[in-house]
């Protein structure tokens, strides 16, 4: 049974994540003020309504009882995003994700009852550092505050080896989860394949083990 999720405010994170959300199988509920920006999503989710998100009783009445979770996208409005995180708890959504447009936001909404708070600036920033420092990395995603996800090209002194002589778990702290080659990404690694270098590695690591790579 696919989850559903409702997404207020569809400015371009929301829109993203809500489509995003509707073409991996979730069932979306698209909440925002504008009718005309409703009206440009509505084919791309399950349903699509306008609804002023600074009304408790609005938000009351989208019926948020069976939703699993509720993701308040609007960074901006901070009125709107108190109300939404505020309601949705009240009508019993088990889990609520705020975006924050800084610190001071995210702390009001972590206090009124948002499980998880989400700076997708600063998130973007960091994993465009990280990328832009680094000849290796393709694609840096942060996981939690401990580990991340990187996808990456093996070091020059790696092509040539296997993973089993590289010992990258013990000399590196990483863990390998798939590998690619040729386009394809295959999650079954034969460890005595040599890399070469157009090979593409996804990896597990703790931050603070980061420097290692």
């Amino acid at each position: 049974m696919s989850k559903t999720i409702a997404v207020f405010g569809l400015g371009r994170f929301g829109r993203s994540l809500a489509t995003n959300l509707y073409d991996s199988g979730a069932t979306v509920i698209a909440i925002d003020k504008n009718p005309d920006i409703v009206e440009r999503v509505a084919e791309s989710v399950t349903y699509a309504a306008a609804a002023d998100l600074s009304n408790p009783d609005a938000i009351k009445e989208l019926g948020l009882s069976e939703v699993d979770t509720v993701v308040v996208a609007m960074g901006s409005d901070l009125n709107a995003s108190i109300m939404s995180v505020m309601v949705a708890k009240e009508e019993g959504v088990p889990y609520v994700l705020a975006k924050a447009s800084d610190e001071r936001m995210g702390t009001i909404l972590k206090k009124i009852g948002a499980d998880k708070i989400i700076y997708p600036e600063e998130e973007t920033g960091i994993r465009t550092a990280r990328i832009l420092t680094s000849s290796t990395f393709l694609e840096f995603f942060s996981i939690d505050e401990n580990l991340c996800l990187i996808e990456m090209k093996p070091k020059a002194e790696w092509i040539g080896m296997s993973l089993r002589e590289l010992e990258l778990r013990h000399r590196y702290k990483i863990n390998v989860v798939a590998v690619k080659d040729a386009s394809e990404m295959r999650s079954f690694i034969d460890p005595d394949r040599p890399l070469e270098a157009d090979t593409e590695l996804l990896v597990i690591v703790d931050k603070k083990d980061m420097g290692n790579l």
